[in-house]
């Protein structure tokens, strides 16, 4: 499946939640996540998206350690059953609950959040 596609199934579940997915565009800050997540409630995290094959470049490595320095939750996504499991996430809450407790560090594929440091 392309990025695009993955990108449209992430777009349309926050939409079903009742947030906002707006593509992430830094004029200057090349490599930032490709959409900004905004729900109910106040809960705000960066998503980048990658196919099941894909790998983040240097640049994105950077801009995600960066950051998750500020505070912010950033999660990496690779494929489409990635963000399947990150909108159950979203919807009852668990990612955002995790992530103010700082125990989820971890992206749903089980890949350690640790490649982006």
């Amino acid at each position: 499946m392309r990025e695009k596609e993955i990108e449209q199934i992430l777009v349309q579940g926050i939409k079903d939640l009742g947030g906002v997915a707006f593509k992430f565009v830094s004029p200057g800050n090349d490599g930032v996540p490709d959409r900004l997540i905004v729900m109910p409630g106040g809960r705000v995290c960066f998503v980048e998206l990658k196919t099941e094959r894909g790998r983040l470049s240097g640049l994105q490595k950077t801009q995600i350690r960066r950051l998750r320095t500020l505070g912010q939750y950033v999660a990496v996504l690779y494929g489409a059953s990635d963000v399947r499991a990150f909108l159950v996430d979203m919807g009852l809450g668990f990612a955002w609950s995790a992530m103010k407790a700082g125990l989820w560090d971890v992206e749903p594929s089980g890949q350690k959040g640790g490649d982006a440091q």
